[in-house]
C-alpha cells in the first residue's frame, strides 16, 4: 500500500495533495467496497451532494474518481489513498465507528396484482428506520437531506426515474435501469428476503425442429434457468431478479411460452434466410434437425451483370445472386432459389458487393440503367476494371475499327472528324463511313479510355497515336469554339500551329497574324499619337508597338509589366476610338492626370457619383468597379471601340459580381492591366484571359480539368502548355531586365525579438489559434477559411494591444524597433514609408512618432484628398514618413521622395508587398531603395516566408519559368503554428 501512496504522492500536483490530507484528517474518507485488488472509497466533501466515490487498483497502481474534476489525481483521490495506506499500516478498517455510521438507503419490493412495488427507506446507524417520502434530488437542493445519509449517483439515478412524487409501482420500461443502478453493493429486499438485481434481461431461445407434415417447427422457449416469474416482465433466476427481454415476441409473461409456428417445405428459404437471421439477432437459435438444408453455405454472393447494347447505347442490369451458375437471387429480404438448395446469407460480403457495387459503378441490384454516348465508353471500362478486382470472369465485349482523324475548318468554323477508316471498295458498298462524336472522343482520351460509341450504332479504339500528338492542341481549340462551332478569334495562332504540324495549309485568315505565330519577330512599328506628350523608353516603344498590334487585329491581351515599368503611359499610347477605363477608386483622377499630362488632346470624362450620366462624345470615359457592378447592364449596352481593365485583379474570382459584369463588356480591343495576374491560383489567370480574350481558354471546367488540375500534379508537359497558349497575348517584363538605369533594391530582414510579456501573450495566442485551425481544416473548412484564424496570432506577433482583451499595452517590441530606424533614417536625410495592413496599427505607431518629434503624413481608406497627402510628402520640405495602408496604397501611387520602404507585418502574398515596395522603386527613383520586412522572431512570421515562395512559383508558372507550384497545405498550414 505504501508504494501505491508513493505512487499517487508523485503524480499529485503540491496544492492536490495537501487538500487530501485535510480531508483524510477530518475522518471524510470511508470505505465502501473491495475486491480483487480494487478498493472503492467515499470522500466527503464541501461542495459535494454526493460524496465522491474514488475506486483505487492496487495492483495496476491506477485510480479513478466520479468527481469531474479538472486536475487529476483530485484532492478525494489523495485523501482516498492517504486514508487506505494508514489504516493499512494499523491494520484497521475504515468502517465509521458505530455511533458515527452513516444512515443507509435500502431498496423493499414488495409483489401485489403482477406488479412490484418499491419502498424507499432510510435506516440510521442505531437501526431506526425511516420512509422515504419526498423526493431525494429536492431535499438536497433544499438542503435538507435525510439526517446522516450519504447517497450515492445511484440512489440519484434511481430517484430521477421514480419521479416526484416517487411512484410506487415499479416502472417497467425503466427496470432495467433502475436494476443496473442497484446491482452493485446496494442493499434490496423482496418481500422481506435479502435478494440480488441485475439490469441484463433475460432472453427466451428459438430452437427449431423438424414437422410432421416435411417443414419446420419453430419454437420460442423461455430460458431453462428462469426459476419463476417474479411479477409483470421481471423473472427470478436462482437469487436474482432480472428484467425480461424481447417480450413483443413472447407477451409479458413467459408462462405463455412455448409459442410455435410452422413452416411448410416451400417455406424453408423464408425460414432460413429471413426469420432465422432476424432472429439470431436478438436471440440464441438452436437447430435440432438435419433436414434443414445447410449444403448450400458455400454458395457465395456476386452480382451477375445483364448487358445489352444498340447503336452507342449500353444498357446494364446488375443482380445480386448465389452460386456460380446462380442457385439464388436476393431481391430486397426475399431469397428467389433458382435450383438446388438454400443459401445461407452472408449479408457483410453483400453487403460489401453492393457498396462496392455503388461506390465505384454507381448501381443498385434489380434497378436497369442505360448509357449513351461517352457515359457509356465510361462506363464500359470502368465495368471491365471492376469485373477484374472482384476475379468476375464474364466481361463485355466491345469490337471496331480504327478510327482516322480530319481537320475541317470553313468560314470561322471549326470541327475535327472522327470516322472509321475504311477501304475504298467497302466505303462504296455502304456509304459514307461511321463517325464518331469529337467531343466523345474527346473525352475518352481526356478519362484513359480506349473506346468509344459509334453514330448510328456500334464501338470503334481510339486513334491513340494521332491523339497522343495533336490531343492537347486540338481540345485547346474544341474548348475555344462557340455554340455554333465558331472558332474564337485569339485561337487562330494555334489553329495555325496545329496545321504545320500536319502539313495542311494553314486558314487565309492567319494571315495578318503572322506576327504571333512567328514569335512577335514580325509586329509592325506603332505610329505614336500626334498629341503624345511623352518619351518612351525602348521597352515602352515594343509595348505600344504590341498593344497596337492587338488592337488593329480586334485582339485582347493582358499587359503585366512589373511594377513601376509605365503600364499606364503605354496604354494612354495605344487608345484610339471610344474607351472605357474600369479602375480602383484610389486611382481615378491619378488616371485623368496621365491623360491630361501625356495626351492633352484626348476628351476624358469621369462617369462616378450620385448624378452620374455618359458622355458620348467623349474620348474616354474613367469609371471605377463599383460603378461597373451597379451600371453594367447601361455600360454592356454602349459601344465601345476599347475597354480596359486597370489593376485587373480585381476580376480574378471569376464567379464575383465584379467578374462577371467585367465578362458583359463588348469592345473590339480589350486589354487587362495588372502587375500580379496570378496570386493564388492559377483560375485567375483564366478569369482575367476570359476578358481579354473570350473561348481562348475554353470554359472554366475544361481550363481547370486540362491545366489547373495537371499542373496541380506536377504533370511535366501541362505549364509549358499553358505558356505557349497564352504567350502572344501576354506581355511582362521585369524592372530588373528592361531598367538597369533604375537604382538598386535592397531587401533586408530587421529581427525583433518579443519580451517576455508579449511572449506570454503570443503563447496563450498560438494554442487557442491551433485548436481552431485543427477544428476548421477537421470540419471540412477551406485553407483561406483557416488563414482567417490565423488573423489574431499575426497581430499578437506585431502589438499586444491588437490582441482582444490586452488594451494595455503601449508599445512593443515591433514598434520600438520601427522608430529607432525612422530617426536614423529621417537624421540622415531619408524618407520613409511605413505599410500595414492593419490601420489599427498604425494608430499605435502615431503616438510614439510624435513624442520622438518625427513628422509624419498618413494615407488610408479613409483619406479624402490623396493627391494633396502624396504631394506633401513628395516636397522635399515634406514630412520624412507617411503611414500607409497596405490596401489603400498599395496600387496606383508614385512616392519615389521615399527611399526606405519598412513593411511593419507580412503578408502571404508577396506580390502585395511587391506592390507596395514599388510605390518607391520605379521610374523616377534617383537613390537605391531599402526595403525592410520586420519580423518577429520564433512566430509564424518566420513561417510566412515559406508560403510566399510558394506564391511566386504558382505565378511563374504561367508567367515565367518555372515548371510546377503546389498549393498550401492542411499539413504546412499547421506547422505555422508550432
Amino acid at each position: 500500500m505504501q508504494s501505491f501512496l508513493a505512487a499517487v504522492r508523485k503524480a499529485t500536483l503540491p496544492a492536490i495533495w495537501s487538500q487530501g490530507v485535510k480531508l483524510a484528517r477530518e475522518n471524510a474518507v470511508s470505505r465502501a467496497s473491495s475486491k480483487d485488488g480494487e478498493l472503492v472509497l467515499r470522500v466527503r466533501a464541501s461542495g459535494f451532494a454526493v460524496a465522491p466515490t474514488v475506486t483505487l487498483y492496487l495492483d495496476d497502481e491506477e485510480w479513478s474518481c466520479d468527481c469531474a474534476g479538472k486536475v487529476e489525481p483530485c484532492p478525494h483521490i489523495a485523501a482516498a489513498a492517504i486514508a487506505a495506506a494508514q489504516a493499512a499500516e494499523a491494520g484497521a478498517s475504515l468502517e465509521a465507528a458505530p455511533e458515527e455510521k452513516p444512515a443507509r438507503l435500502v431498496y423493499r419490493l414488495v409483489r401485489k396484482d403482477r406488479r412490484l412495488l418499491l419502498t424507499r427507506v432510510v435506516i440510521q446507524g442505531d437501526g431506526s428506520e425511516e420512509k422515504l417520502g419526498t423526493a431525494l434530488a429536492s431535499s438536497l437542493a433544499q438542503g435538507k437531506p435525510p439526517p446522516g445519509l450519504e447517497p450515492t449517483h445511484e440512489d440519484l439515478l434511481v430517484d430521477r426515474i421514480l419521479g416526484a412524487p416517487a411512484r410506487e409501482v415499479l416502472p417497467l420500461a425503466r427496470v432495467s435501469d433502475i436494476f443496473r443502478a442497484l446491482e452493485s453493493g446496494t442493499e434490496v429486499t423482496l418481500d422481506g428476503a435479502p435478494i440480488r438485481v441485475s439490469g441484463e434481461p433475460m432472453l427466451p431461445r428459438a430452437v427449431v425442429e423438424a414437422a410432421s407434415n416435411g417443414g419446420f417447427v419453430l419454437r420460442m422457449e423461455r430460458d431453462p434457468s428462469v426459476t419463476e416469474v417474479v411479477a409483470m416482465g421481471i423473472a427470478r433466476v436462482a437469487d436474482v431478479l432480472r428484467p425480461l427481454g424481447e417480450t413483443e415476441l413472447t407477451g409479458e409473461y413467459l408462462e405463455r411460452l412455448p409459442l410455435s409456428r410452422v413452416f411448410s417445405r416451400e417455406q424453408e428459404a423464408e425460414l432460413v434466410t429471413r426469420v432465422l437471421p432476424e432472429l439470431e439477432k436478438k436471440l440464441t437459435v438452436v437447430v435440432n434437425t438435419r433436414k434443414l438444408k445447410h449444403a448450400t453455405r458455400e454458395a457465395l454472393p456476386r452480382i451477375s451483370m445483364d448487358l445489352s447494347h444498340q447503336g452507342h447505347t449500353l444498357s446494364v442490369l446488375p443482380t445480386l445472386v448465389y452460386g456460380d451458375p446462380p442457385i439464388a437471387r436476393i431481391d430486397g429480404d426475399a431469397v428467389i432459389a433458382l435450383g438446388k438448395g438454400v443459401p445461407i446469407r452472408k449479408r457483410d460480403e453483400e453487403r460489401t458487393l453492393l457498396a462496392r457495387l455503388r461506390d465505384e459503378l454507381n448501381l443498385v441490384p434489380g434497378r436497369r440503367v442505360d448509357f449513351d454516348g461517352t457515359e457509356a465508353i465510361r462506363f464500359a471500362a470502368k465495368l471491365r476494371a471492376w469485373q477484374e478486382r472482384i476475379g468476375d470472369r464474364a466481361a463485355a465485349e466491345f469490337e471496331g475499327k480504327n478510327l482516322g482523324a480530319r481537320i475541317v475548318f470553313d468560314n470561322g468554323v471549326f470541327d475535327v472528324v472522327f470516322e472509321v477508316e475504311t477501304d475504298a471498295n467497302a466505303e462504296a458498298a455502304t456509304g459514307e463511313p461511321k463517325r464518331a462524336d469529337s467531343a466523345s472522343v474527346m473525352r475518352a482520351w481526356q478519362d484513359g479510355l480506349d473506346l468509344v460509341p459509334l453514330e448510328g450504332g456500334g464501338w470503334a479504339p481510339l486513334p491513340a497515336d494521332w491523339l497522343s500528338k495533336h490531343g492537347h492542341r486540338v481540345a485547346d481549340l474544341l474548348a475555344a469554339r462557340s455554340e455554333d462551332k465558331k472558332l474564337a478569334y485569339a485561337a487562330f495562332p494555334e489553329l495555325g500551329a496545329l496545321c504545320e504540324d500536319l502539313n495542311l495549309p494553314k486558314p487565309a485568315e492567319l494571315g495578318r497574324l503572322a506576327p504571333l505565330v512567328e514569335n512577335f519577330a514580325g509586329i509592325p512599328r506603332a505610329t505614336l499619337p500626334t498629341d503624345l506628350n511623352a518619351e518612351l523608353r525602348h521597352y515602352q516603344e515594343v509595348g505600344v508597338d504590341w498593344l497596337g498590334f492587338l488592337r488593329d487585329a480586334e485582339l485582347g491581351g493582358i499587359l503585366a509589366d512589373d511594377m513601376g515599368l509605365g503600364k499606364t503611359l503605354q496604354t494612354i499610347c495605344a487608345l484610339k476610338g471610344r474607351t472605357l477605363v474600369v479602375c480602383p477608386k484610389s486611382v481615378v483622377y491619378n488616371w485623368a492626370e496621365e491623360i491630361a499630362r501625356f495626351r492633352p488632346n484626348l476628351r476624358t470624362t469621369i462617369y462616378h457619383g450620385a448624378g452620374r450620366e455618359l458622355e458620348r462624345n467623349a474620348d474616354v470615359t474613367l469609371t471605377t468597379y463599383a460603378v461597373l457592378r451597379l451600371d453594367v447592364a447601361r455600360l454592356a449596352a454602349e459601344s465601345w471601340e476599347a475597354i480596359v481593365l486597370d489593376e485587373a485583379q480585381a476580376i480574378k474570382n471569376e464567379t464575383s459580381q465584379t467578374a462577371r459584369a467585367a465578362f458583359q463588356l463588348r469592345a473590339r480591343f480589350r486589354l487587362a492591366l495588372s502587375g500580379t495576374p496570378v496570386e493564388n491560383r492559377l483560375e485567375e489567370l483564366w478569369s482575367v484571359m476570359h476578358f481579354a480574350n473570350p473561348g481562348l481558354l475554353g470554359g472554366r471546367g475544361d481550363f481547370q480539368q486540362r491545366y489547373a488540375l495537371p499542373i496541380a500534379n506536377g504533370t511535366e508537359d501541362a505549364a509549358a502548355r499553358l505558356r505557349s497558349k497564352i504567350r502572344p497575348f501576354v506581355l511582362r517584363r521585369m524592372k530588373r531586365d528592361v531598367l538597369p538605369e533604375l537604382p538598386p533594391r535592397t531587401d533586408s530582414v530587421l529581427h525583433v525579438e518579443l519580451d517576455e510579456t508579449e511572449r506570454s501573450v503570443y503563447d496563450a495566442v498560438r494554442l487557442a489559434t491551433k485548436k481552431d485551425v485543427a477544428a476548421k481544416l477537421g470540419q471540412g473548412g477551406s485553407v483561406l477559411a483557416a488563414l482567417e484564424a490565423l488573423l489574431r496570432l499575426r497581430q499578437a506577433a506585431c502589438h499586444v494591444a491588437l490582441v482582444p482583451g490586452q488594451n494595455g499595452a503601449t508599445s512593443s517590441s515591433k514598434v520600438e524597433r520601427l522608430l529607432g530606424a525612422l530617426e536614423d533614417a529621417a537624421s540622415e536625410g531619408h524618407k520613409a514609408l511605413v505599410f500595414s495592413q492593419w490601420t489599427s496599427l498604425l494608430d499605435l505607431v502615431e503616438p510614439h512618432l510624435r513624442e520622438a518629434g518625427v513628422r509624419f503624413t498618413r494615407l488610408d481608406g479613409s483619406t479624402r484628398d490623396r493627391a494633396g497627402v502624396v504631394a506633401e510628402f513628395q516636397d522635399e520640405a515634406g514630412p520624412p514618413v507617411m503611414l500607409v495602408s497596405l490596401k489603400a496604397g498599395g496600387t496606383g501611387l508614385n512616392l519615389t521622395a521615399a527611399d526606405h520602404v519598412f513593411l511593419l507585418d507580412p503578408w502571404w502574398n508577396p506580390a502585395v508587398e511587391d506592390q507596395a515596395a514599388d510605390r518607391a522603386h520605379r521610374i523616377g527613383q534617383e537613390r537605391p531603395v531599402m526595403v525592410y520586412r520586420m519580423v518577429a522572431k520564433d512566430t509564424v512570421e518566420e513561417r510566412i516566408f515559406a508560403l510566399q515562395s510558394k506564391k511566386r512559383a504558382l505565378a511563374d508558372v504561367a508567367l515565367g519559368d518555372a515548371n510546377h507550384a503546389g498549393g498550401i497545405t492542411r499539413e504546412e498550414l499547421l506547422a505555422l503554428l508550432e
